[in-house]
């Protein structure tokens, strides 16, 4: 049988999602029916709402009728806008003891002499500033695959997933407190990722981020091969440098072997970016219902994008094992309420254009969609961008919503693999870690294929249930994990996505 024109999430909703476009006349609800075309993915009033009433999706406010709504009336942003209400922030009535699988599941990962286990084996060329990246770039190149001609100067090193430069635009002509202490906490997040075998770090030599200064800050000596332009003798014998470094190091890093391992040394980062009106119905529900199983089996999931958490975070207080945990994440709401006034901004200014496109209208709703990627585990920790996460279950990084900026945080805090939402067709990969593409709907699957991992359109198409979904997406990640590759990964993506938070003026 097929199923139903509409999805209904809550008993107390005003309004309906449609399963695909509906045209007028369409039932959408008992004795209501459309009165004029609605997209697919996007809303429709099941009741009359009156002008400043709450309007109601996941059985919480996602806006506030900005006119008069008749049933079987089109809703999105022409009649639905922001507005305050009070948020009951009960800060842990709903956290309950963690029922934890035994035995714990496992997969094929990489010990390292640290302890930490690495899900790949990369060698990684950092950079200090953005005048070395060119010459990084070039380190890199001389060691990579070309997936479509299948040149592999690597070839004599299979356990080598590859030689990565991760370049970025900054590391000069900023000021020497919170945007470089960022800065230099990422990179050394990076430097020290079970994911690279070896990592170099490559200097101009007059730059306000001094190897020096970075090595010393976050304690790195003898973590990192550290050379600068200036004092190598030009760009030219830089690039031979570095070269000759890996190859010195190639043999050494080859010299790995998977063994299996508990789940529990998995920390996933939690994605969504190009997200539309399925994002929270499908793809999200089902990546949360994954991460309620890894956190059973011991592990750890990040949710981070805190503009995209705006207006829910009431519901994640609750989950929290004590206020003070709560009481973090509430503080960072604060912040960001701050920070965008100060730049002259507005929290709802963060649905994207193609999000409303694909029916999202209010960062309430987008941040109720959200936040179902971390399942309903205990909300553990809160931690800030980039900062090492120690914790293990269910833990909050603070990020800017902007995907790449929050990935690169996420896996400086020791994310070891990236699970990523999408319902419009975002593309991306995040190298050391493999990144899951997980898609909300099925005519997007189809159509780009070629970079989505999993299709949760299933969910929509009632052939599975979100609890099924969840166990498919638990079982790739430890299939990737142990080494399976991702479509981002046969498409060689993650290297230009690393990008770290720039905050301050650039002087």
């Amino acid at each position: 049988m097929a199923p139903p024109p509409v999805i209904r999430l809550h008993p107390e909703d005003s309004v309906v999602i449609a399963r695909a476009t509906l045209l007028p006349g369409a039932p959408v609800g008992d004795n209501v029916r459309a009165t004029q075309r609605i997209p697919a993915g996007h809303k429709v009033a099941v009741r009359a709402i009156s002008r400043g009433e709450a309007i109601r999706r996941y059985g919480q406010v996602i806006g506030f009728a900005s006119d008069g709504i008749a049933p079987g009336q089109h809703v999105h942003v022409h009649n639905c806008e922001m507005g305050d209400f009070a948020k009951d922030y009960a800060y842990g009535v709903d956290a309950r003891p963690t029922d934890f699988f035994e035995p714990a599941a496992t997969f094929q990962g990489i010990c390292r002499p640290d302890g930490k286990v690495a899900t790949r084996n990369y060698i990684g060329i950092l950079t200090s500033v953005n005048c070395s990246a060119h010459v990084a770039g070039v380190v890199a190149d001389m060691f990579r695959r070309n997936p479509f001609t299948g040149d592999d100067p690597l070839a004599d090193f299979p356990n080598v997933d590859g030689v990565v430069a991760l370049t970025h635009k900054t590391g000069c002509g900023m000021t020497q407190d919170e945007p470089l202490r960022v800065l230099r906490r990422t990179l050394a997040g990076y430097a020290r990722h079970p994911n690279f075998s070896h990592v170099i770090v490559l200097g101009l030599g007059c730059e306000v981020n001094q190897i020096g200064g970075l090595m010393e800050e976050q304690r790195l000596a003898g973590r990192l091969k550290a050379m600068d332009i200036q004092t190598v003798g030009g760009s030219r014998k830089t690039v031979a440098a570095g070269v000759a470094f890996v190859k010195d190091i190639l043999a050494e890093s080859n010299n790995v072997t998977r063994v299996a391992v508990p789940a529990s040394e998995l920390t996933v980062a939690l994605q969504c970016g190009g997200s539309d009106g399925y994002s929270g119905v499908s793809a999200n529900p089902a990546l949360g219902a994954a991460s309620d199983l890894l956190v059973r089996h011991g592990g750890t999931v990040i949710l981070s994008e805190t503009p995209e958490t705006y207006g829910a975070e009431h519901l994640l207080t609750r989950r929290a094992v004590s206020q003070e945990v709560g009481e973090k994440l509430v503080g960072l709401m604060r912040w960001w309420e701050d920070y965008t006034r100060q730049e002259g901004a507005e929290m709802n200014a963060n649905p994207s254009p193609g999000n409303k496109a694909g029916g999202l209208t209010t960062i309430l709703e987008k941040s109720l969609g959200a936040m179902a990627k971390a399942g309903s585990t205990n909300l553990v920790d809160v931690v800030r961008y980039a900062e090492e996460v120690k914790a293990r279950g269910f833990v909050f990084m603070d990020t800017p919503g902007y995907d790449p900026v929050a990935a690169t945080g996420q896996v400086a805090g020791g994310a070891n693999l990236v699970c990523f939402t999408t319902g419009r067709g975002s593309v991306f990969g995040c190298k050391p870690a493999p990144s899951i593409k997980l898609a909300t709907n099925t005519p997007m699957f189809k159509h780009i294929e070629d970079d989505m991992d999993v299709n949760c359109g299933t969910i929509l198409d009632g052939d599975e249930t979100v609890q099924q979904a969840g166990q498919r997406i638990f079982d790739l990640i430890l299939r990737v994990a142990s080494g399976e590759r991702t479509k981002s990964e046969q498409f060689d993506f993650g290297a230009a996505e690393f990008a770290p938070w720039v905050l301050g003026a650039t002087m």
